[in-house]
């Protein structure tokens, strides 16, 4: 007959990725993901395999289900710099108020932390960059086509670097960087590809 489980994997995924994403990795041992779930550790190894496994899992999920959700929306949306001012305010507020608040991005954390040498970690990692530059080159180009750019910016180069900005917002306001900082921050980033967009 087969297995028949009697608890929600999607559901216990999901509380692991918010344990992982609070905690770290390096932090967190299989104790902590069974007393989260309530499952036993039987159930968590035939479901996920071990700690390393149900971590890629949750890291995938927080990916499929956080991150690329947001970079969809920065890509669609036609208005160019707002879009990605929004996107930026967005990030902030979710970085520094809220129920996540203080809590980073599950994916820059995992950047900062010696899981980044696993090399299916580092896919996920590279799938994420890969998805944030892109979203923010297309919302560039759209700036770049409404004139909301400087003559010399490249959509492309601006995309590598406003990437990086959106990683030291995640890094900085877990590590308590006040809302204010980092948003003087991201005008500051902007202001040196174009003119800047009142919010």
């Amino acid at each position: 007959m087969p297995d028949v489980k009697h608890f929600d994997p999607d559901a216990a995924l999901e509380t692991v990725v918010r344990l992982f994403w609070r905690q770290g990795v390096a932090s967190t041992g299989i104790q902590d993901v069974v007393a989260a779930t309530g499952l036993n550790r039987s159930s968590l190894y035939s479901t996920f395999g071990g700690k390393r496994e149900l971590y890629v899992a949750s890291l995938r999920r927080y990916l499929e289900h956080r991150s690329q959700p947001m970079f969809q929306r920065l890509a669609e949306d036609e208005r160019g710099l707002p879009a990605i001012e929004e996107f930026f305010a967005g990030l902030i507020k979710a970085r520094c108020s809220g129920e996540y608040a203080r809590w980073g991005c599950m994916v820059s954390n995992a950047h900062a932390g010696a899981e980044n040498a696993d090399a299916d970690v580092g896919r996920v990692l590279d799938q994420h960059h890969r998805g944030l530059r892109d979203a923010l080159r297309a919302a560039l180009v759209m700036a770049q086509a409404r004139g909301q750019l400087a003559e010399n910016a490249d959509p492309a180069a601006a995309a590598d670097v406003l990437a990086l900005v959106a990683y030291g917002v995640n890094l900085r306001s877990r590590a308590g960087a006040s809302a204010s900082s980092l948003r003087s921050s991201v005008a500051t980033a902007l202001d040196s590809i174009g003119s800047r967009v009142a919010a």
